[in-house]
């Protein structure tokens, strides 16, 4: 489950720093930019609902992920 949750905030970092990179590149001519941070909306939801359901269902110890 670590590993899962690391790889979803490698994902969502990749994907905002794509975001910043199409900002600076197009200057705001094209919708690249917001296409990549809805797509980094979704993957932090997507993670939050993947520890939500790792916590109840006992994946996630209430101790958090160690």
């Amino acid at each position: 489950m670590r590993i899962l949750a690391l790889l979803f905030i490698l994902f969502i970092l990749g994907s905002l720093a794509s975001a910043l990179y199409y900002l600076i590149k197009d200057k705001g001519q094209t919708d690249r930019t917001v296409k990549m941070l809805t797509i980094r909306v979704g993957l932090s939801l997507a993670l939050f609902i993947l520890l939500m359901a790792g916590y109840y269902f006992g994946i996630v110890p209430q101790s958090g992920l160690r």
